[in-house]
């Protein structure tokens, strides 16, 4: 393996009006920054005007750029809220959009509701598992109540901190390992 480093991409996976997962995600990007072991971005699903799935012969132009964005990054971190006991559906028709593009890369996911947004993330590794997207092990976990200033205003306790650098450093040593598989 060269020292190139990898490219990981933070997925902010909700696109609803007043989402606060654009203020989790640069909080991430921040931490993941002053590490230094890759290169981070935001990829925001909303740049991607995606058709929802099965309503498209899949020649939309979002489509394409989505899947040459996935295919350019070598893991994930998914931002991820949950909804109704799992993740949103926008975020689930993204990855529906994508087959591919997925494939023998690794993923971490940072989660938050009022349960922490547990249960989305187990969603979520069942749908990774599909995909052939390795998750990793630690899991940073944040409360609507405890994180969050009136539901809207992230405001993380610094506790999390080293939990979201162990998921990091996971996803990296996976995704190193397993592009060996991509090439």
């Amino acid at each position: 393996m060269t020292n190139e480093k990898l490219n990981i991409g933070i997925i902010l996976g909700s696109t609803r009006q007043g989402r606060v997962s654009p203020q989790v995600g640069e909080w991430v990007k921040g931490i993941a920054d002053q590490r230094g072991d890759a290169h981070y971005e935001i990829v925001d699903i909303t740049d991607y005007n995606l058709p929802f799935f099965g309503t498209t012969d899949g020649a939309e132009p979002g489509i394409k750029a989505w899947n040459d964005k996935l295919f350019s990054l070598d893991g994930f971190v998914f931002i991820v809220q949950e909804y109704n006991h799992s993740i949103t559906g926008a975020l689930k028709n993204a990855l529906d959009l994508a087959r591919e593009a997925w494939n023998d890369k690794a993923a971490g996911i940072v989660s938050y509701g009022g349960s922490g947004g547990t249960r989305a993330a187990e969603h979520l590794r069942g749908i990774c598992g599909e995909l052939l997207i390795a998750d990793v092990k630690t899991h940073p976990t944040l409360s609507l109540f405890t994180d969050f200033e009136n539901f809207s205003t992230f405001k993380p306790a610094e506790l999390h901190v080293n939990n979201v650098n162990l998921m990091l450093s996971q996803v990296v040593a996976w995704s190193g390992a397993l592009k060996s598989l991509r090439k």
